[in-house]
């Protein structure tokens, strides 16, 4: 008899991951049952509107969710603990994806999937990309700029971005005034403009200092912190509910992306091998070295973690956005009884800034040019991928497709030719839910890591909440006994 209990229980447990994985298998087959019909347009949009339905009613959570998680988990933590997560974060992010970079750089070298021969097969596919980038000290200029914004009003439709606009210079031919023949500017200029697109650092930033201060108010601020409890418990349980269809959306973004795909069959011939080796990379990362890490911190089966949070796993390989996947995030962590008030505090500035999938992607994407091109890296130069691959996937943007602008600084760091980062535009729509999915289970383990390291001063605070609460329980004994003695006087 309870034997026949525990298979239901299990099932109950864990249906909502179930039914996703089951949304998943369905998405592929049904992706490539239809991909011989030739659906139009038309028709293909209807199939990917359950999933755009999906993925904007778990973006119109990110905000109010980031904010109210944030000023939560800071206000209910102490100014010093504060810093010493915000320390122990920050130090886990970049060692991570520094051990992506290495990774990534030793995978591409074992398989070396780059080929000349590719360049001349798929010159068609090649997107046009401007060859003036940014460095590498603008994206950490912006970054800066964009951690301290001058409006926190506007940082939340707005973001600051260094841009290079072309200037023709005229040349004068007898009284009349022409552009440069050639029809490529002369020169650049760089701008600072601001455009469109959350400043998700930014709101950050401000979340961080207002709950922050906010604990530090005693009495007084209880009241305000209570109301952002109460907005964080209401935006959850609005996403709880969003998550019912998770099966439904992310059938219909699968399905609708595989349809969309022109050649499916360049990709598997033509750059397949460059795919499996990102994809070996991540599964080493995730399967391996991930656990390992869990285990060496919580002496724990890492594995039964790494199952509890497949549900957000799946929705940021679907939506290839690891902010939109962060409402299932803060579930999966209530579900693994991860601290709150650490969860809260990392996974929204873990979104944004973590990015172990790209800086293991760019490693491996630069040196496949430097391969498809025929040119030797040595030592030195595979040093100067692994550092310059981490350092811009800490300053990297959260657009799409960003991995490969942010791919021009690491290979003029090398020295390799740049034209050909446009033949990786064939691939970037599986590779980038691929590494999507590394940058999301850095931030959940970071997670763990962070409240392993912290369970003394978490313990202290929680001792020191309970002081607090025992001592207003006796200070309303002793007040309800004086009164008690004053009306038995009176009597």
């Amino acid at each position: 008899m309870k034997g026949e209990k525990i298979l239901p229980t299990w099932f109950a447990e864990n249906a909502m991951l179930i039914s996703t994985i089951v949304g998943v298998i369905f998405g592929v087959l049904l992706g490539f049952l239809l991909r011989p019909a030739n659906l139009c347009d038309s028709w293909q949009q209807m199939i990917s509107y359950p999933g755009e339905l999906f993925t904007r009613s778990l973006q119109m959570m990110i905000l109010p969710l980031i904010i109210s998680s944030l000023v939560v988990g800071s206000a209910s933590l102490d100014a010093k603990l504060n810093g010493k997560i915000a320390l122990r974060t920050l130090s886990y992010f970049i060692t991570t994806s520094f051990l992506n970079a290495i990774l990534g750089v030793i995978l591409v070298q074992l398989v070396h999937p780059g080929d000349p021969s590719i360049r001349g097969q798929m010159q068609t596919s090649t997107h046009i990309m401007d060859d003036r980038q940014n460095t590498l000290m603008d994206n950490f200029l912006d970054l800066g700029r964009n951690i301290i914004p001058s409006n926190v009003f506007t940082a939340l439709f707005q973001q600051t971005q260094t841009v290079y606009e072309p200037v023709g210079k005229s040349v004068i031919d007898e009284g009349s005034n022409l552009t440069n023949t050639s029809g490529e500017p002369d020169e650049f200029v760089r701008n600072i403009v601001l455009r469109d697109g959350t400043n998700t650092l930014g709101i950050i930033t401000f979340a961080l200092l207002f709950g922050t201060v906010l604990g530090t108010m005693g009495e007084r601020a209880k009241p305000v912190i209570a109301g952002f409890r109460v907005i964080d418990d209401v935006i959850m349980t609005i996403v709880r509910g969003i998550m019912w269809v998770t099966p439904v959306g992310v059938a219909s973004l699968i399905c609708s992306k595989i349809l969309s795909v022109v050649d499916i069959g360049t990709v598997v011939t033509q750059l397949g091998l460059f795919v499996l080796t990102v994809g070996v990379g991540i599964l080493i990362y995730q399967i391996i070295i991930l656990q390992l890490i869990y285990f060496a911190v919580t002496r724990k089966n890492p594995f039964r973690f790494y199952w509890g949070v497949l549900p957000a796993t799946v929705t940021a390989f679907s939506t290839a956005s690891t902010a939109v996947a962060l409402p299932v995030s803060f579930k999966c962590m209530d579900t693994m009884k991860v601290d709150s008030r650490v969860a809260h505090f990392i996974l929204p500035i873990g979104a944004t800034v973590n990015k172990d999938g790209t800086a293991l992607f760019v490693a491996i994407a630069s040196i496949f040019i430097a391969q498809m091109n025929g040119i030797a890296l040595g030592a030195g130069d595979l040093t100067t991928v692994a550092i310059t691959s981490t350092a811009v996937s800490v300053a990297s943007a959260s657009v799409p497709s960003a991995a490969l602008a942010l791919m021009f600084i690491v290979l003029n760091a090398i020295q390799v030719p740049t034209k050909d980062i446009g033949l990786l535009f064939a691939v970037d729509w599986l590779v980038d839910r691929l590494r999507t999915t590394n940058n999301l289970l850095g931030d959940l383990y970071a997670a763990v890591y962070v409240e392993t390291f912290s369970q003394s001063e978490l313990k202290a605070m929680d001792a020191k909440e309970h002081e607090k609460s025992a001592s207003i329980e006796s200070n309303s004994d002793i007040v309800n006994g004086n009164a008690s003695s004053i009306t038995s006087s009176l009597v």
